[in-house]
């Protein structure tokens, strides 16, 4: 559907600064800011840090220099917590009864779009959310024949404007919804990790129908995580 109400979505916060003005008027002060990716947070929720899976409550909510009981998505708000977690950028945030499944193994549908083509053992950085991880392209099952939208199976590689299917492995599990749940925390870009390029766009889960599951033949070469 094009209409995608991310307000209904489980509640997901991606942590971009860690907040700690250690002044005599703020000397405890420590608050987690970011824009609030989908769902609403208010304060009392249980929730949940990923990928340490540390629980704590939030105390309150800070949105334009003011406290509020309640902050939706896409307002970028700070939260306070119960409890000293270490927490830094990159770090998920999310109610502890909607929780999503931390994973090293993606497997997503991508549209390639650098002019250098995307290839199986090809090593990349992953950008999900405000984390970054390095990550490898352990097998491409498909790619996508936009003449009658069938499924040409192991290509062997994606050139610009292809679409495909692509499994990926990270060096350090991330917290990645369907994109079909959350457009914002199911979907993530591929980027090369010399120049920094943005190679490839990936929605998580089953965006276009897979094929049969292949044997991983990618070889040890070193970024085995």
């Amino acid at each position: 559907p094009v209409s995608h109400d991310l307000a209904h979505c489980h509640a997901r916060l991606p942590v971009q600064y860690v907040i700690r003005p250690r002044t005599a008027e703020l000397p405890d002060y420590r608050g987690y800011a970011g824009q609030i990716a989908a769902g609403t947070f208010r304060v009392g929720d249980e929730v949940t840090v990923l990928p340490s899976g540390r629980s704590t409550t939030i105390t309150g909510i800070d949105l334009l220099g003011k406290p509020v009981d309640i902050a939706w998505t896409p307002q970028s708000v700070t939260l306070l917590l119960a409890d000293d977690i270490d927490i830094s950028r990159g770090d998920l945030i999310v109610p502890s009864k909607d929780a999503p499944a931390t994973t090293q193994d993606l497997e997503a549908t991508v549209c390639h779009v650098a002019d250098e083509p995307l290839t199986v053992g090809h090593r990349v950085l992953i950008k999900h959310g405000t984390r970054t991880v390095k990550a490898i392209v352990k097998d491409i099952p498909s790619r996508l024949t936009l003449d009658d939208l069938s499924l040409h199976p192991h290509p062997g590689k994606l050139v610009a404007n292809d679409i495909g299917r692509v499994k990926i492995r990270t060096a350090e599990p991330l917290p990645a919804d369907s994109y079909s749940d959350s457009r914002r925390t199911g979907s993530f870009i591929l980027i090369d990790p010399n120049d920094g390029t943005t190679l490839t766009a990936g929605m998580v889960g089953e965006s276009f129908a897979a094929p049969e599951p292949v044997k991983d033949e990618a070889e040890d070469d070193g970024w085995d995580f």
